[in-house]
């Protein structure tokens, strides 16, 4: 609608059937936008300050004229670093869609890119990396969904290097963090899941019917996709100046200033094989204070892992 606006202030008195061709839209969403553009204005605005559409002439010849509207003469336009953001997001949702999600995402890239200039020529610059979701797998995935059938899925546990098997009734896909994800309610685990869909090494539909209880609801993302709760680990953390990072891309409760330079925070983790991970990757710039379990389990993994490199054949 903001681009709406200064097209017809452009034409002055243009039919509805021509304002409709050139949106791609049909004629009634016109309509239903006009009614919804009349009498909007400005904070503080009165009536007679307000977008003013002759609703009257609309009915008699079809014929759209807007008055009111100087301060959306022209259209809104992306800054270059809102399209460079825009285009690689859906670059990198392109290389994790699911089913048919790719087609739409190609139009509505072809369109952006076409319209961004600078901020095209920026995205050129940006590398997207991300794990490819199986066709297959997501071809199942979307007629599952589409026919309301449960599915028999093998997924990978890296954490515990095992593959289970699982019958879940999907209740929808999404895209977070740079992968897709799977949500359904688990009948192993009798309770809604994520599965992360490029961890999915083998799924089957079956002709049973996906019948998820009344308590299913999937999660809400607006807080981020982990959800710290009551009775997660508190962990606290020390991090050295290389590793701030992890403040920033994880959900800290406190953060602490310490004179040696050192960040200290305090967060819940949910799992602490994923602490411990996140702990050993950041090669000692990570280093837990609490709780002190975790901390003797990190330090037992690696000098186990610097005893049998410190044996290998092929070291002095």
């Amino acid at each position: 609608m903001l681009a709406l606006v200064p097209y017809l202030q452009d034409k002055d008195g243009v039919p509805v059937d021509h304002v409709a061709a050139a949106f791609g839209v049909p004629a009634a969403t016109i309509v239903k936008d006009l009614n919804v553009l009349w009498f909007c204005g400005l904070p503080e605005a009165v009536t007679g300050e307000m977008i003013d559409v002759d609703m009257e002439a609309l009915d008699a010849e079809g014929v759209i004229r807007v008055d009111n509207a100087d301060y959306l003469s022209r259209p809104v336009r992306l800054t270059v670093q809102e399209a460079l953001s825009l285009i690689v997001a859906l670059r990198t949702l392109r290389e994790t869609s699911v089913g048919g999600a790719a087609d739409a995402v190609d139009r509505a890239l072809a369109k952006l890119e076409s319209a961004a200039g600078d901020g095209a020529a920026a995205a050129q610059q940006v590398e997207v990396v991300a794990e490819p979701v199986d066709a297959e797998v997501g071809a199942s995935i979307q007629q599952a969904l589409r026919d309301r059938r449960r599915v028999h899925l093998d997924y990978l546990v890296p954490a515990r290097d095992e593959t289970t098997s699982r019958d879940v009734d999907p209740l929808r896909v999404f895209h977070t963090e740079g992968h897709a994800y799977l949500e359904g309610w688990c009948h192993r685990a009798d309770g809604v899941r994520l599965f992360r869909v490029d961890r999915i090494v083998g799924l089957r539909v079956l002709d049973v019917e996906a019948r998820p209880p009344d308590e299913a609801r999937p999660r809400d993302l607006s807080a981020g996709l982990f959800q710290p709760g009551e009775d997660d680990v508190q962990a606290t953390l020390d991090l050295a100046p290389g590793a701030r990072w992890v403040a920033e891309h994880h959900q800290v409760e406190t953060q602490e200033e310490r004179a040696d330079g050192v960040l200290r925070v305090r967060m819940r983790v949910g799992d602490e094989a994923w602490l411990r991970r996140l702990v050993l990757g950041a090669s000692g710039s990570v280093s837990v204070v609490e709780p002190t379990a975790v901390a003797e389990a990190v330090a037992a993994t690696a000098r186990e892992a610097l005893a049998a490199y410190a044996g290998r054949p092929d070291r002095p």
